[in-house]
Protein backbone atom coordinates (compact mmCIF):
# COMPACT_ATOMS: atom_id res chain seq x y z
CA UNK A 1 0.00 0.00 0.00
CA UNK A 2 2.67 2.33 0.68
CA UNK A 3 4.11 1.83 -2.55
CA UNK A 4 0.33 2.88 -4.43
CA UNK A 5 0.26 5.78 -2.04
CA UNK A 6 3.46 7.35 -3.57
CA UNK A 7 2.18 6.79 -6.89
CA UNK A 8 -0.42 8.63 -5.91
CA UNK A 9 1.62 11.47 -4.49
CA UNK A 10 2.66 12.17 -8.14
CA UNK A 11 -1.27 12.61 -9.12
CA UNK A 12 -1.02 15.43 -6.39
CA UNK A 13 1.08 17.62 -8.51
CA UNK A 14 -2.17 18.42 -10.77
CA UNK A 15 -5.12 19.20 -8.11
CA UNK A 16 -6.90 21.12 -11.27
CA UNK A 17 -6.68 18.49 -14.05
CA UNK A 18 -7.71 15.17 -11.17
CA UNK A 19 -10.67 17.29 -10.04
CA UNK A 20 -11.79 17.84 -13.95
CA UNK A 21 -11.30 14.13 -14.08
CA UNK A 22 -13.49 13.20 -11.42
CA UNK A 23 -15.63 15.27 -12.17
CA UNK A 24 -16.44 14.04 -15.81
CA UNK A 25 -16.13 10.21 -13.79
CA UNK A 26 -18.73 11.33 -11.43
CA UNK A 27 -21.36 13.01 -13.44
CA UNK A 28 -21.30 10.28 -16.20
CA UNK A 29 -21.52 7.31 -13.44
CA UNK A 30 -24.39 9.24 -12.16
CA UNK A 31 -26.26 9.10 -15.90
CA UNK A 32 -26.28 5.64 -16.05
CA UNK A 33 -28.99 5.06 -13.37
CA UNK A 34 -31.23 7.20 -16.01
CA UNK A 35 -32.13 4.27 -18.32
CA UNK A 36 -32.99 1.52 -15.34
CA UNK A 37 -35.05 4.26 -14.03
CA UNK A 38 -37.41 4.80 -17.39
CA UNK A 39 -37.18 1.64 -18.20
CA UNK A 40 -39.25 0.75 -14.40
CA UNK A 41 -41.45 3.24 -15.07
CA UNK A 42 -42.43 2.75 -18.62
CA UNK A 43 -42.94 -1.08 -17.96
CA UNK A 44 -45.23 -0.22 -14.90
CA UNK A 45 -47.10 2.21 -16.81
CA UNK A 46 -46.10 5.21 -14.88
CA UNK A 47 -45.33 7.45 -18.42
CA UNK A 48 -48.14 7.82 -20.46
CA UNK A 49 -48.15 6.67 -23.93
CA UNK A 50 -47.75 10.23 -25.31
CA UNK A 51 -44.95 11.24 -23.35
CA UNK A 52 -43.04 7.18 -24.26
CA UNK A 53 -41.09 9.07 -26.88
CA UNK A 54 -40.06 11.97 -25.23
CA UNK A 55 -38.81 9.12 -22.52
CA UNK A 56 -36.92 7.06 -25.02
CA UNK A 57 -34.94 10.51 -26.23
CA UNK A 58 -34.06 11.23 -22.68
CA UNK A 59 -32.61 8.25 -22.02
CA UNK A 60 -30.59 8.55 -25.32
CA UNK A 61 -29.53 11.86 -24.58
CA UNK A 62 -28.69 10.16 -20.98
CA UNK A 63 -26.22 7.72 -23.27
CA UNK A 64 -24.97 10.45 -25.53
CA UNK A 65 -23.85 12.79 -22.46
CA UNK A 66 -22.40 9.32 -21.02
CA UNK A 67 -20.59 8.98 -23.49
CA UNK A 68 -19.10 12.63 -24.12
CA UNK A 69 -18.22 12.34 -20.43
CA UNK A 70 -16.07 10.13 -21.27
CA UNK A 71 -14.51 11.14 -23.91
CA UNK A 72 -13.47 14.06 -22.52
CA UNK A 73 -12.29 11.69 -18.88
CA UNK A 74 -9.93 9.72 -21.46
CA UNK A 75 -8.74 12.75 -22.91
CA UNK A 76 -7.91 14.59 -19.75
CA UNK A 77 -6.43 11.52 -18.19
CA UNK A 78 -3.93 10.56 -21.25
CA UNK A 79 -2.93 14.24 -20.73
CA UNK A 80 -2.53 13.84 -16.90
CA UNK A 81 -1.26 10.15 -16.86
CA UNK A 82 1.61 11.24 -19.63
CA UNK A 83 2.52 14.49 -17.58
CA UNK A 84 2.89 12.27 -14.36
CA UNK A 85 4.55 9.65 -16.07
CA UNK A 86 7.02 12.52 -17.56
CA UNK A 87 7.69 13.48 -13.51
CA UNK A 88 8.67 10.10 -12.63
CA UNK A 89 10.89 9.40 -15.71
CA UNK A 90 12.53 12.70 -14.77
CA UNK A 91 13.06 11.89 -11.75
CA UNK A 92 14.77 8.95 -11.71
CA UNK A 93 17.06 9.57 -14.77
CA UNK A 94 17.60 12.67 -12.32
CA UNK A 95 18.59 10.39 -9.26
CA UNK A 96 20.44 7.86 -11.88
CA UNK A 97 22.73 11.01 -12.59
CA UNK A 98 23.08 11.87 -9.10
CA UNK A 99 23.99 8.49 -7.18
CA UNK A 100 27.42 7.11 -6.98
CA UNK A 101 29.30 5.47 -9.01
CA UNK A 102 29.85 2.66 -6.18
CA UNK A 103 26.12 2.20 -6.34
CA UNK A 104 26.24 1.58 -10.49
CA UNK A 105 29.18 -1.16 -9.73
CA UNK A 106 26.59 -3.26 -7.80
CA UNK A 107 23.65 -2.81 -10.50
CA UNK A 108 23.89 -4.73 -13.66
CA UNK A 109 23.27 -2.19 -16.69
CA UNK A 110 20.04 -4.66 -17.13
CA UNK A 111 18.81 -4.29 -14.36
CA UNK A 112 18.42 -0.60 -14.48
CA UNK A 113 17.19 -0.45 -17.99
CA UNK A 114 14.70 -3.13 -17.16
CA UNK A 115 13.44 -0.80 -14.55
CA UNK A 116 12.97 2.26 -17.20
CA UNK A 117 11.85 0.11 -19.52
CA UNK A 118 9.01 -2.35 -18.05
CA UNK A 119 9.17 -1.14 -14.30
CA UNK A 120 8.14 2.43 -15.09
CA UNK A 121 5.52 1.52 -17.67
CA UNK A 122 4.06 -1.06 -15.33
CA UNK A 123 3.69 1.67 -12.28
CA UNK A 124 2.50 4.25 -15.63
CA UNK A 125 -0.82 1.33 -16.02
CA UNK A 126 -1.39 1.48 -12.71
CA UNK A 127 -1.66 5.19 -12.81
CA UNK A 128 -3.94 4.54 -16.31
CA UNK A 129 -5.88 2.07 -15.12
CA UNK A 130 -5.50 1.61 -11.85
CA UNK A 131 -6.09 4.94 -10.29
CA UNK A 132 -8.33 6.14 -12.75
CA UNK A 133 -10.76 3.26 -13.69
CA UNK A 134 -10.50 1.97 -9.72
CA UNK A 135 -12.26 5.03 -8.92
CA UNK A 136 -14.66 5.00 -11.70
CA UNK A 137 -15.12 1.26 -10.43
CA UNK A 138 -16.04 2.10 -6.38
CA UNK A 139 -17.89 5.46 -8.07
CA UNK A 140 -20.48 3.40 -9.81
CA UNK A 141 -20.98 0.49 -7.24
CA UNK A 142 -21.67 2.86 -4.65
CA UNK A 143 -23.90 4.91 -6.74
CA UNK A 144 -25.54 1.93 -8.00
CA UNK A 145 -25.83 0.16 -5.02
CA UNK A 146 -27.49 3.63 -3.24
CA UNK A 147 -29.90 3.48 -5.63
CA UNK A 148 -30.70 -0.27 -5.30
CA UNK A 149 -31.95 -0.09 -1.57
CA UNK A 150 -33.86 3.25 -2.69
CA UNK A 151 -35.83 0.88 -5.27
CA UNK A 152 -35.99 -2.53 -3.34
CA UNK A 153 -34.00 -3.35 0.22
CA UNK A 154 -35.21 -6.99 -0.58
CA UNK A 155 -33.28 -7.14 -3.76
CA UNK A 156 -30.63 -4.74 -3.04
CA UNK A 157 -29.35 -7.35 -0.27
CA UNK A 158 -29.64 -10.36 -2.60
CA UNK A 159 -27.61 -8.30 -5.04
CA UNK A 160 -25.22 -7.72 -2.04
CA UNK A 161 -25.18 -11.48 -1.09
CA UNK A 162 -21.96 -12.52 -2.98
CA UNK A 163 -20.17 -9.33 -2.16
CA UNK A 164 -18.21 -10.78 0.88
CA UNK A 165 -17.29 -13.63 -0.29
CA UNK A 166 -16.07 -11.69 -3.55
CA UNK A 167 -14.08 -9.58 -1.19
CA UNK A 168 -12.61 -12.03 0.93
CA UNK A 169 -10.97 -13.80 -2.46
CA UNK A 170 -9.93 -10.56 -3.19
CA UNK A 171 -8.17 -10.47 0.16
CA UNK A 172 -6.58 -13.46 -0.39
CA UNK A 173 -5.12 -13.31 -3.51
CA UNK A 174 -3.71 -10.10 -3.21
CA UNK A 175 -1.90 -11.10 0.56
CA UNK A 176 -0.33 -13.77 -1.66
CA UNK A 177 0.66 -12.15 -5.12
CA UNK A 178 3.75 -10.13 -3.96
CA UNK A 179 6.36 -12.50 -3.67
CA UNK A 180 4.74 -14.12 -7.46
CA UNK A 181 5.41 -10.89 -8.84
CA UNK A 182 8.47 -10.36 -7.39
CA UNK A 183 9.89 -13.45 -9.17
CA UNK A 184 8.65 -12.42 -12.11
CA UNK A 185 10.41 -9.05 -12.28
CA UNK A 186 13.38 -10.46 -10.92
CA UNK A 187 13.33 -13.12 -13.37
CA UNK A 188 12.46 -10.50 -15.84
CA UNK A 189 15.86 -8.37 -14.82
CA UNK A 190 17.98 -11.36 -14.87
CA UNK A 191 16.81 -12.16 -18.86
CA UNK A 192 17.51 -8.54 -19.88
CA UNK A 193 20.92 -8.40 -18.16
CA UNK A 194 22.45 -11.23 -19.72
CA UNK A 195 20.66 -10.16 -23.18
CA UNK A 196 22.27 -7.13 -22.84
CA UNK A 197 25.69 -8.29 -21.74
CA UNK A 198 25.46 -10.28 -24.86
CA UNK A 199 24.78 -7.90 -27.86
CA UNK A 200 27.60 -5.97 -25.79
CA UNK A 201 30.08 -8.55 -26.17
CA UNK A 202 28.63 -10.10 -29.19
CA UNK A 203 31.94 -10.17 -31.15
CA UNK A 204 33.42 -11.81 -28.15
CA UNK A 205 30.88 -14.47 -28.41
CA UNK A 206 31.41 -15.27 -32.13
CA UNK A 207 35.25 -14.90 -31.75
CA UNK A 208 34.90 -17.85 -29.63
CA UNK A 209 32.49 -19.60 -30.62
CA UNK A 210 29.77 -19.46 -27.60
CA UNK A 211 27.09 -18.77 -29.53
CA UNK A 212 25.63 -22.23 -28.15
CA UNK A 213 26.65 -22.01 -24.99
CA UNK A 214 25.22 -18.23 -24.38
CA UNK A 215 22.06 -19.57 -26.70
CA UNK A 216 21.80 -21.77 -23.68
CA UNK A 217 22.04 -19.61 -21.10
CA UNK A 218 19.62 -17.37 -22.60
CA UNK A 219 17.16 -19.96 -22.54
CA UNK A 220 17.92 -20.75 -18.92
CA UNK A 221 17.07 -16.96 -18.04
CA UNK A 222 13.73 -17.16 -20.35
CA UNK A 223 12.84 -20.38 -18.97
CA UNK A 224 12.92 -19.23 -15.41
CA UNK A 225 10.70 -15.39 -16.66
CA UNK A 226 8.31 -18.31 -18.72
CA UNK A 227 7.74 -20.16 -15.31
CA UNK A 228 7.19 -17.22 -13.03
CA UNK A 229 4.62 -15.89 -15.34
CA UNK A 230 2.81 -18.83 -15.97
CA UNK A 231 2.45 -19.31 -12.08
CA UNK A 232 1.04 -16.26 -11.62
CA UNK A 233 -1.18 -16.81 -14.29
CA UNK A 234 -2.11 -20.22 -12.80
CA UNK A 235 -3.41 -18.90 -9.95
CA UNK A 236 -5.66 -16.08 -11.96
CA UNK A 237 -7.21 -19.09 -13.97
CA UNK A 238 -8.59 -20.05 -10.59
CA UNK A 239 -8.83 -16.71 -9.17
CA UNK A 240 -11.24 -14.80 -11.75
CA UNK A 241 -12.90 -17.71 -12.23
CA UNK A 242 -13.96 -18.56 -9.30
CA UNK A 243 -14.97 -14.78 -8.74
CA UNK A 244 -17.23 -14.58 -11.53
CA UNK A 245 -18.96 -17.51 -10.36
CA UNK A 246 -19.42 -15.29 -7.59
CA UNK A 247 -21.00 -12.83 -9.26
CA UNK A 248 -23.32 -14.97 -11.66
CA UNK A 249 -24.68 -16.37 -8.27
CA UNK A 250 -25.87 -12.73 -7.49
CA UNK A 251 -27.98 -12.91 -10.87
CA UNK A 252 -29.72 -15.99 -9.69
CA UNK A 253 -30.10 -14.57 -6.37
CA UNK A 254 -31.88 -11.81 -7.58
CA UNK A 255 -34.34 -13.44 -10.21
CA UNK A 256 -34.98 -15.87 -7.43
CA UNK A 257 -36.00 -13.21 -4.75
CA UNK A 258 -37.73 -11.24 -7.72
CA UNK A 259 -39.48 -13.91 -8.82
CA UNK A 260 -40.72 -15.09 -5.48
CA UNK A 261 -41.86 -11.20 -4.92
CA UNK A 262 -43.40 -10.82 -8.03
CA UNK A 263 -46.05 -13.80 -7.49
CA UNK A 264 -46.82 -12.47 -3.64
CA UNK A 265 -47.60 -8.92 -5.56
CA UNK A 266 -44.83 -7.14 -2.99
CA UNK A 267 -42.94 -6.31 -6.52
CA UNK A 268 -43.96 -4.87 -9.73
CA UNK A 269 -42.35 -6.67 -12.87
CA UNK A 270 -40.57 -2.56 -14.19
CA UNK A 271 -38.68 -3.17 -10.87
CA UNK A 272 -37.66 -6.26 -11.65
CA UNK A 273 -36.51 -5.08 -14.95
CA UNK A 274 -34.93 -2.25 -13.51
CA UNK A 275 -32.90 -4.16 -11.39
CA UNK A 276 -31.63 -6.81 -14.35
CA UNK A 277 -30.45 -4.15 -15.82
CA UNK A 278 -29.02 -2.84 -12.74
CA UNK A 279 -26.78 -5.92 -11.93
CA UNK A 280 -24.66 -5.45 -14.93
CA UNK A 281 -23.54 -1.49 -13.76
CA UNK A 282 -22.84 -3.26 -10.14
CA UNK A 283 -20.84 -6.32 -11.28
CA UNK A 284 -19.39 -4.51 -14.64
CA UNK A 285 -17.11 -2.94 -12.13
CA UNK A 286 -16.51 -5.64 -9.58
CA UNK A 287 -15.40 -7.73 -12.27
CA UNK A 288 -12.98 -4.46 -13.22
CA UNK A 289 -11.57 -4.60 -10.26
CA UNK A 290 -10.86 -8.30 -9.84
CA UNK A 291 -8.50 -7.06 -12.71
CA UNK A 292 -7.10 -3.93 -11.42
CA UNK A 293 -6.65 -6.54 -8.48
CA UNK A 294 -3.55 -8.49 -10.94
CA UNK A 295 -2.89 -4.70 -12.46
CA UNK A 296 -1.69 -3.28 -8.97
CA UNK A 297 0.37 -6.13 -7.99
CA UNK A 298 2.03 -5.87 -10.88
CA UNK A 299 2.10 -2.24 -10.47
CA UNK A 300 3.20 -2.42 -7.12
CA UNK A 301 5.95 -4.62 -7.33
CA UNK A 302 7.59 -2.92 -9.49
CA UNK A 303 6.84 0.40 -8.04
CA UNK A 304 9.42 -1.17 -5.36
CA UNK A 305 12.38 -1.38 -8.26
CA UNK A 306 11.36 2.13 -9.38
CA UNK A 307 11.39 3.68 -5.91
CA UNK A 308 14.27 1.98 -4.88
CA UNK A 309 16.07 3.78 -7.14
CA UNK A 310 14.32 7.05 -6.00
CA UNK A 311 15.34 6.28 -2.61
CA UNK A 312 18.90 5.36 -3.00
CA UNK A 313 21.01 7.81 -1.47
CA UNK A 314 23.31 9.88 -3.89
CA UNK A 315 26.00 11.55 -3.78
CA UNK A 316 27.31 14.01 -0.85
CA UNK A 317 27.64 17.41 -1.32
CA UNK A 318 26.67 17.54 -5.31
CA UNK A 319 25.98 20.59 -5.55
CA UNK A 320 28.01 22.51 -2.67
CA UNK A 321 31.23 23.11 -1.62
CA UNK A 322 33.96 25.71 -1.94
CA UNK A 323 35.02 26.91 -5.63
CA UNK A 324 38.52 28.04 -5.97
CA UNK A 325 39.50 31.38 -7.72
CA UNK A 326 42.39 29.93 -9.58
CA UNK A 327 44.07 26.27 -9.36
CA UNK A 328 48.03 26.18 -8.53
CA UNK A 329 48.03 22.15 -8.73
CA UNK A 330 49.43 21.48 -6.05
CA UNK A 331 48.09 17.75 -4.95
CA UNK A 332 48.90 15.90 -2.03
CA UNK A 333 47.84 12.34 -1.31
CA UNK A 334 48.23 11.94 2.94
CA UNK A 335 47.65 8.39 4.47
CA UNK A 336 44.64 7.59 2.26
CA UNK A 337 42.39 4.13 2.70
CA UNK A 338 40.09 2.91 0.56
CA UNK A 339 38.36 -0.17 -0.15
CA UNK A 340 35.51 -1.25 -2.68
CA UNK A 341 34.76 -4.35 0.21
CA UNK A 342 36.43 -5.80 2.77
CA UNK A 343 40.02 -5.69 1.10
CA UNK A 344 41.53 -2.64 0.58
CA UNK A 345 41.99 -1.73 -2.77
CA UNK A 346 44.58 1.66 -1.57
CA UNK A 347 46.11 1.47 1.79
CA UNK A 348 48.00 4.38 3.54
CA UNK A 349 49.11 5.89 0.21
CA UNK A 350 51.19 9.56 0.73
CA UNK A 351 52.60 11.02 -2.48
CA UNK A 352 52.53 15.04 -3.40
CA UNK A 353 52.40 16.63 -7.25
CA UNK A 354 53.57 19.75 -7.11
CA UNK A 355 52.13 22.17 -9.54
CA UNK A 356 53.21 21.46 -13.15
CA UNK A 357 54.61 18.62 -12.47
CA UNK A 358 54.04 14.72 -14.14
CA UNK A 359 53.41 12.01 -11.76
CA UNK A 360 53.52 8.78 -13.42
CA UNK A 361 52.01 6.06 -10.95
CA UNK A 362 53.10 2.37 -11.80
CA UNK A 363 52.61 -1.09 -11.24
CA UNK A 364 50.37 -4.79 -11.72
CA UNK A 365 47.51 -4.98 -12.81
CA UNK A 366 45.11 -4.14 -9.46
CA UNK A 367 47.77 -2.02 -7.85
CA UNK A 368 45.55 0.28 -7.33
CA UNK A 369 46.31 3.02 -9.76
CA UNK A 370 42.86 3.95 -11.46
CA UNK A 371 41.84 3.64 -7.92
CA UNK A 372 43.57 7.09 -6.77
CA UNK A 373 42.80 8.72 -10.12
CA UNK A 374 39.26 7.95 -8.82
CA UNK A 375 39.61 9.65 -5.77
CA UNK A 376 41.05 12.49 -6.52
CA UNK A 377 37.97 13.68 -8.94
CA UNK A 378 35.64 11.73 -6.41
CA UNK A 379 34.02 9.56 -8.21
CA UNK A 380 34.51 7.30 -4.75
CA UNK A 381 35.10 8.94 -1.26
CA UNK A 382 38.07 7.75 0.68
CA UNK A 383 37.66 5.90 3.76
CA UNK A 384 40.40 7.67 6.18
CA UNK A 385 42.90 10.21 5.04
CA UNK A 386 43.07 12.85 3.14
CA UNK A 387 43.72 14.53 -0.51
CA UNK A 388 44.86 17.89 -0.61
CA UNK A 389 44.23 20.29 -3.50
CA UNK A 390 45.87 23.89 -3.28
CA UNK A 391 45.78 22.94 0.54
CA UNK A 392 42.33 22.52 0.15
CA UNK A 393 40.68 18.94 1.00
CA UNK A 394 38.95 17.87 -2.28
CA UNK A 395 36.04 16.90 -0.41
CA UNK A 396 35.53 20.28 1.08
CA UNK A 397 35.37 21.28 -3.31
CA UNK A 398 32.38 21.06 -5.49
CA UNK A 399 32.37 18.39 -7.50
CA UNK A 400 31.24 19.61 -10.54
CA UNK A 401 33.97 22.64 -10.37
CA UNK A 402 36.53 19.97 -9.31
CA UNK A 403 35.70 18.06 -12.23
CA UNK A 404 35.06 20.58 -14.81
CA UNK A 405 38.67 21.76 -13.68
CA UNK A 406 39.93 18.00 -14.58
CA UNK A 407 40.81 16.19 -17.73
CA UNK A 408 40.28 12.78 -17.87
CA UNK A 409 41.11 10.42 -20.82
CA UNK A 410 40.80 6.71 -19.96
CA UNK A 411 42.19 3.44 -21.48
CA UNK A 412 38.56 2.49 -22.61
CA UNK A 413 37.24 5.71 -24.68
CA UNK A 414 33.80 6.37 -24.59
CA UNK A 415 32.07 8.40 -27.44
CA UNK A 416 28.53 8.75 -27.30
CA UNK A 417 26.11 7.92 -29.66
CA UNK A 418 26.08 11.06 -32.10
CA UNK A 419 28.35 13.17 -33.98
CA UNK A 420 32.33 13.66 -34.06
CA UNK A 421 31.13 17.48 -33.01
CA UNK A 422 28.67 16.54 -30.35
CA UNK A 423 31.03 14.00 -28.62
CA UNK A 424 33.76 17.06 -28.34
CA UNK A 425 31.48 19.68 -27.43
CA UNK A 426 30.93 18.16 -24.30
CA UNK A 427 34.93 19.27 -23.85
CA UNK A 428 33.53 22.22 -24.17
CA UNK A 429 29.53 23.50 -24.87
CA UNK A 430 30.26 26.81 -26.41
CA UNK A 431 33.51 25.63 -28.25
CA UNK A 432 33.69 26.37 -32.35
CA UNK A 433 34.05 24.78 -35.25
CA UNK A 434 37.66 26.57 -35.50
CA UNK A 435 38.36 25.22 -32.23
CA UNK A 436 37.14 21.56 -32.27
CA UNK A 437 39.50 21.45 -35.25
CA UNK A 438 42.69 22.69 -33.95
CA UNK A 439 42.26 20.22 -30.45
CA UNK A 440 41.80 17.52 -32.87
CA UNK A 441 44.81 18.56 -35.11
CA UNK A 442 46.63 18.85 -31.29
CA UNK A 443 45.46 15.38 -31.07
CA UNK A 444 46.51 14.35 -34.19
CA UNK A 445 43.12 13.24 -35.17
CA UNK A 446 41.97 16.01 -38.01
CA UNK A 447 43.41 14.40 -40.67
CA UNK A 448 41.07 10.93 -40.05
CA UNK A 449 38.07 13.30 -39.08
CA UNK A 450 38.33 15.39 -42.63
CA UNK A 451 38.50 11.68 -44.38
CA UNK A 452 34.74 10.93 -42.83
CA UNK A 453 32.18 11.31 -45.06
CA UNK A 454 30.17 14.03 -43.30
CA UNK A 455 33.47 15.34 -41.17
CA UNK A 456 32.38 16.77 -37.71
CA UNK A 457 28.68 15.94 -38.28
CA UNK A 458 29.40 12.14 -38.96
CA UNK A 459 27.76 9.85 -36.59
CA UNK A 460 30.14 7.63 -34.51
CA UNK A 461 27.55 5.42 -33.61
CA UNK A 462 26.82 3.58 -30.63
CA UNK A 463 30.18 3.49 -28.50
CA UNK A 464 31.49 5.31 -31.42
CA UNK A 465 31.53 1.51 -33.16
CA UNK A 466 32.14 3.34 -36.71
CA UNK A 467 35.49 4.49 -35.35
CA UNK A 468 38.74 2.35 -34.81
CA UNK A 469 39.89 2.24 -31.19
CA UNK A 470 42.91 4.32 -32.26
CA UNK A 471 40.61 7.16 -33.39
CA UNK A 472 38.23 6.40 -30.52
CA UNK A 473 41.13 7.27 -28.54
CA UNK A 474 42.08 10.39 -29.89
CA UNK A 475 38.72 11.89 -30.68
CA UNK A 476 38.33 11.23 -26.56
CA UNK A 477 42.14 13.34 -26.05
CA UNK A 478 41.23 15.90 -28.48
CA UNK A 479 37.54 16.49 -26.16
CA UNK A 480 39.91 16.54 -23.23
CA UNK A 481 42.56 18.97 -24.92
CA UNK A 482 39.39 20.99 -26.04
CA UNK A 483 38.42 21.54 -21.85
CA UNK A 484 42.22 22.76 -21.32
CA UNK A 485 41.81 21.69 -17.88
CA UNK A 486 44.66 22.41 -14.86
CA UNK A 487 44.45 18.84 -13.81
CA UNK A 488 45.23 16.48 -16.18
CA UNK A 489 44.32 12.65 -15.55
CA UNK A 490 45.73 10.36 -17.92
CA UNK A 491 45.01 6.34 -17.85
CA UNK A 492 46.08 4.07 -19.44
CA UNK A 493 45.48 7.34 -22.48
CA UNK A 494 47.53 5.58 -25.28
CA UNK A 495 47.84 2.12 -24.57
CA UNK A 496 45.25 1.32 -27.67
CA UNK A 497 46.79 2.78 -30.38
CA UNK A 498 49.82 1.67 -32.61
CA UNK A 499 53.73 2.82 -31.89
CA UNK A 500 53.47 5.44 -34.57
CA UNK A 501 50.17 6.72 -33.47
CA UNK A 502 51.00 6.46 -29.56
CA UNK A 503 54.33 8.69 -30.65
CA UNK A 504 52.23 11.17 -32.31
CA UNK A 505 50.08 11.50 -29.51
CA UNK A 506 52.24 11.60 -26.94
CA UNK A 507 53.84 14.53 -28.26
CA UNK A 508 50.28 16.14 -28.12
CA UNK A 509 50.20 15.51 -24.56
CA UNK A 510 53.96 16.14 -23.94
CA UNK A 511 52.70 19.66 -24.64
CA UNK A 512 49.59 20.26 -23.18
CA UNK A 513 51.33 18.63 -20.03
CA UNK A 514 53.52 21.68 -19.84
CA UNK A 515 52.95 24.13 -16.95
CA UNK A 516 50.23 21.49 -15.50
CA UNK A 517 49.77 18.63 -13.17
CA UNK A 518 49.55 15.27 -14.79
CA UNK A 519 48.74 12.11 -13.38
CA UNK A 520 49.92 9.40 -15.80
CA UNK A 521 49.17 5.72 -15.76
CA UNK A 522 50.90 3.68 -18.39
CA UNK A 523 52.46 0.24 -18.64
CA UNK A 524 55.03 1.54 -21.86
CA UNK A 525 58.74 3.26 -20.56
CA UNK A 526 58.29 5.55 -23.49
CA UNK A 527 55.19 7.19 -21.46
CA UNK A 528 56.70 7.65 -17.76
CA UNK A 529 60.46 7.37 -17.97
CA UNK A 530 60.45 11.59 -18.50
CA UNK A 531 58.05 11.81 -15.58
CA UNK A 532 59.11 14.11 -12.77
CA UNK A 533 58.12 11.47 -10.33
CA UNK A 534 56.95 7.63 -10.25
CA UNK A 535 55.17 6.45 -7.50
CA UNK A 536 54.97 2.33 -7.79
CA UNK A 537 52.54 0.63 -6.13
CA UNK A 538 51.82 -2.97 -5.39
CA UNK A 539 48.02 -4.22 -3.89
CA UNK A 540 47.67 -0.60 -2.96
CA UNK A 541 50.34 0.44 -1.66
CA UNK A 542 53.42 2.37 -2.00
CA UNK A 543 56.19 0.41 -2.86
CA UNK A 544 58.95 2.90 -4.42
CA UNK A 545 59.07 6.33 -5.61
CA UNK A 546 61.83 8.48 -7.14
CA UNK A 547 62.90 9.39 -10.73
CA UNK A 548 63.14 6.95 -13.55
CA UNK A 549 66.89 6.84 -12.99
CA UNK A 550 66.92 6.44 -9.54
CA UNK A 551 64.20 3.60 -9.39
CA UNK A 552 66.44 2.13 -11.81
CA UNK A 553 69.22 2.49 -9.49
CA UNK A 554 67.18 0.38 -6.87
CA UNK A 555 66.82 -2.29 -8.82
CA UNK A 556 63.67 -3.19 -7.50
CA UNK A 557 60.28 -3.53 -8.63
CA UNK A 558 59.70 -0.79 -11.17
CA UNK A 559 63.39 -2.52 -12.60
CA UNK A 560 61.63 -5.62 -13.19
CA UNK A 561 58.54 -3.92 -14.38
CA UNK A 562 60.72 -2.42 -17.48
CA UNK A 563 62.67 -5.14 -17.63
CA UNK A 564 59.31 -7.61 -18.24
CA UNK A 565 56.31 -5.38 -18.51
CA UNK A 566 56.99 -2.06 -20.00
CA UNK A 567 58.30 -1.49 -23.41
CA UNK A 568 60.93 0.42 -24.43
Amino acid sequence: MKVILRVFGYVRRYPGMAMAQLTCAILGTVLVLVFPNLAQRIVDGQVPREHIGTAILIGLGAFFAQDFLNAMRIQLNNTFEQLVIYDLRSEMYERLQRLPLRWFDNRPTGDIMTTVSEDIPAVERVLIDGIEQGVIAILQIAIVAVYMFNVNTTLAWATCAPVPFIAFGALAYTLTSKERARKVRKASSAMNSLLHDNVAGMRQIKAYAMEKEEHTRFNLASDALRRATLHIMRVWSVYRPTMNFMTNLGYILVVWVGATALYRGEISAGEILSFIILLRMFYEPIGQIHSLNQLFVGGRSAGERVFDILDAEEEKDNDTGRKLDSIEGHIVYDRVHFSYGSVPTVNEVSLEAQPGQTIALVGPTGAGKSTLINLLTRFYEYDSGCIYLDGVPVRDLNKAWLRANTGYVTQESFLFNGTVRENLLIGRREATDEELWTALENANARHFVEALPDGLGTKVGERGIKLSVGEKQRVSIARALLRNPRILLLDEATASVDTETERQIQQALDALMKNRTSFVIAHRLSTVRHADRIYVLEKGTVVEHGTHDELMAKNGLYAGLCRTSLMA
